[in-house]
């Protein structure tokens, strides 16, 4: 074991709180509206909570101080934040009120509306194997943590942390979810910044020295205004407009965030909890790659700082907690790193059963089925997608992968995610397209950003830009040729 007993227990009680504390606040589910959407009663401050903590991995927890960490890294990936505000912005404006037309339990139920039938499957679909697929990376990611801290064989991390967040999100069902995300948010923000402390603390000079190694290292620029779509790292365009259509694709299309403001009291509270969401973020990202500018100031100037030569990228933050925390301190920053994996991937659960079960599931049933009937079919639908993650983490671990995860995962949430963003568009802006037309788009959307993606140099945060402004101009057009 590579870590004290006192933190080793401390990981364990936070686990085991954790599944304890979500089996108690989601008992009582009755029917599909409880399970999915937590009876769609809950506080804007805890969907906040929420929707900050599920899109704050494991990935923004360890990639991010690696980025800033790694030679010639910076803080310049904080602007890809500026476009998490301005989306979401757009979001609240455009996107937004079509989620509170009715009672829906997805998003893709609003294509069915507009569309049809086929346009909300596809949508669905597309969106439970992209999900799934990311959060599996994610999962991998936390388990390689299990691995370093715990001395543990990676698929066995694997499967311990699957069947804890499996456990209580199948029985606790969204309210679960939801509320164990608050605490989570709370537990990983303290752990960061005791981890920064004793960063600083551990560097000859404190302050002062850190504040000289990244003066003369060039670490805190944030700004770069380089206008190429094919610069391999954060530009302020880059930042801006990919980052506004990432989110909008991710916030305002994909059922992982969507099922948040579906759970709030109405659409003024689901607006409140997104908007504000967005500076959250920004702050936790500023944390986050300052606290790798720190462990690159600690690896050059601390006594002990060549452990750290070994271990870059995602290794690196993880490296430092293990061997240099103080005992109990060291407990609780590792729990804050399960914390942000289990408020992602409880979340992964929770809406894939809720698409799978309200979009593909009980639509291709011919009788009704009963509310004890749904209830049971989303539990069963959590668990088998809480084993498929669990599965494709270990295919994962076995061939291994040597790019950041946060690339990875962010590279397939706009690839996915912005073709279907662009028939949303044609939902809301263009009026007289049908699905035929929609669909159409949607194809060759898919095409010309595979072929962005393969062929060209494209920097991976226009990939949903590019995916969503090609299938809208694509499906507008195709509407024009069907219409002669």
């Amino acid at each position: 074991m590579n870590i004290h007993p006192v933190d080793a227990g401390i990981v364990v009680a936070y686990l085991l709180a954790v599944l304890a504390f979500g089996l108690w606040v989601g008992r009582g589910q009755r029917n599909s509206a409880d399970y999915f959407l937590g009876a769609r009663s809950l506080p804007w401050g805890a969907l906040l909570l929420s929707i900050v903590a599920t899109e704050t991995s494991t990935v923004t927890f360890l990639s991010l101080p690696g980025i800033a960490a790694a030679a010639g890294g910076d803080l310049t990936f904080l602007q890809i934040t500026f476009g998490y505000i301005a989306g979401r912005l757009l979001i609240i404006a455009f996107l937004l009120p079509l989620y509170f037309r009715g009672e829906a339990f997805t998003a893709y139920e609003t294509l069915e509306k507009r569309f049809g039938t086929l346009s909300r499957r596809a949508a669905s679909s597309l969106f439970l194997v992209t999900r799934n697929l990311s959060d599996a990376l994610r999962l991998f990611l936390t388990a390689l943590v299990l691995q370093i801290v715990l001395g543990l064989d990676l698929a066995l991390s694997v499967i311990v942390l699957g069947v804890i967040t499996i456990l209580y999100t199948l029985v606790g069902g969204a309210k679960s979810v939801i509320w164990n995300d608050c605490i989570q948010f709370v537990i990983y923000m303290i752990g960061a910044a005791a981890a920064l402390a004793v960063i600083v603390q551990g560097i000859p000079g404190g302050w002062d020295a850190l504040a000289g190694f990244a003066a003369e290292t060039d670490k805190l620029r944030v700004l770069d205004f380089d206008p190429s779509p094919f610069k391999p790292t954060m530009t302020f365009l880059a930042g801006l407009v990919g980052g506004a259509f990432l989110t909008m694709a991710t916030h305002g299309t994909d059922q992982l965030m969507v099922q948040r403001y579906l759970s709030a009291k109405g659409h003024g509270d689901a607006a409140k909890a997104l908007g504000v969401s967005g500076f959250i973020v920004l702050a936790q990202f500023g944390v986050f790659l300052f606290i790798g500018v720190a462990l690159a100031a600690y690896a050059a100037l601390a006594a002990n700082g060549s452990m750290l030569q070994d271990a870059a990228g995602d290794r690196l933050f993880a490296t430092f907690i293990v061997h240099a925390m103080p005992v109990g301190l060291a407990g609780l920053t590792l729990a804050s790193v399960f914390a942000a994996a289990m408020s992602t991937l409880s979340s992964s659960l929770n809406s894939s059963a809720t698409a799978l079960i309200s979009d593909v599931y009980l639509p291709t049933r011919r009788e009704p089925v009963t509310a004890a009937g749904q209830l049971k079919a989303g539990r069963i639908a959590t668990a088998l997608f809480g084993v498929l993650q669990v599965g494709i983490a270990l295919v994962v671990g076995y061939i291994g992968t040597t790019e950041s995860t946060v690339a990875n995962v962010l590279k397939i949430a706009g690839f996915a995610s912005g073709p279907v963003l662009g028939i949303y568009l044609l939902a809301r802006f263009a009026d007289d397209v049908k699905q035929p037309a929609a669909l159409g788009g949607f194809v060759v959307g898919v095409a010309a950003l595979s072929a962005l993606a393969l062929g060209t140099a494209l920097y991976w945060p226009y990939y949903a830009a590019a995916g969503a402004s090609t299938t809208f101009v694509a499906g507008w057009i195709a509407q024009r040729v069907l219409d002669r």
